[in-house]
């Protein structure tokens, strides 16, 4: 490798690494020479092969496999899986694209747990409340997906309703619930990204420069407005994309106050 003057050297060897993967000297799957190795090669110190190394992972291109090694990474052209937004009302049961998922995961954890700062304001609740968590990790049984996802139903408004004694339900079937209680479901998504903690990354098998998508759904109830129940959907970016069926929604009837004051 020709070193150019006045440019860090780890970012010279980093460059010299992307070219081997660009050029297909090291096609994906390929395990990286050792650091002694990779040293010898470029020339440089052992540090500066570490640096070019993790500026590789950070961008996806490797990946550090514990007790075996570096690899390169397959080439990433977009999600592989889908997880569509949708719920079906079919002759008095509830649907959604992934029902399926949640029996092929794990087995889910019901606890009790509390509103705080995020979760109070969706439900429109104060923080410190009451609620039951279930969570579970569940996978697409028709492709790679996966996702952890969590239900938090507040302790108040599940009274009356079968999930007060049976919560580990899959979200289909508490809104069934919610509808056998008189209640009249409907949904809002939000979605955001971050950055996935440790045991995200492994739990969903992400590598080191995946993105976190965050859903959270809240079931209301459509005549009063009030929040019933909160999802968390949280999965990586670069292998389940999300959609959505979008309809073109009616305005909202104009109260008879509002009439007046016009």
């Amino acid at each position: 490798m020709a070193i150019i003057r006045n440019e860090a050297l780890h970012k010279q060897v980093a460059a010299a690494m992307r070219q081997a993967i660009a050029t297909g000297e090291w096609p994906p799957g390929t395990q990286l020479p050792t650091e002694t190795d990779l040293a010898q090669t470029y020339g440089v110190s052992r540090p500066t092969v570490r640096l070019a190394v993790a500026a590789l992972r950070s961008e996806g291109q490797l990946d550090v496999k514990q007790g075996r090694g570096t690899f390169v990474r397959p080439t990433v052209h977009g999600p592989s899986d889908t997880m569509e937004r949708t719920v079906t009302l079919r002759a008095g049961t509830y649907e959604t694209p992934t029902d399926a998922w949640f029996g092929q995961g794990e087995e889910p954890a019901v606890y009790r747990t509390r509103t705080d700062a995020i979760t109070a304001p969706m439900l429109n609740m104060s923080e410190d409340e009451l609620m039951i968590g279930v969570d579970r990790l569940i996978t697409d049984p028709a492709g790679d997906g996966r996702a952890l996802h969590r239900l938090l139903l507040p302790m108040e408004r599940s009274e009356g309703t079968s999930l007060a004694q049976q919560p580990g339900v899959t979200p289909a079937e508490a809104y069934a619930a919610l509808a056998a209680a008189g209640h009249e479901p409907a949904w809002r998504d939000r979605v955001s990204a971050r950055v996935p903690q440790p045991d995200e990354r492994e739990a969903l098998r992400l590598s080191e420069a995946a993105v976190l998508l965050v859903v959270h759904r809240v079931t209301y109830d459509r005549p009063s407005g009030l929040p019933l129940l909160l999802e968390e959907t949280r999965l990586g970016a670069e292998s389940t994309g999300l959609t959505f069926d979008i309809e073109a929604a009616k305005p909202k009837r104009t109260t008879q106050r509002a009439k007046a004051a016009h």
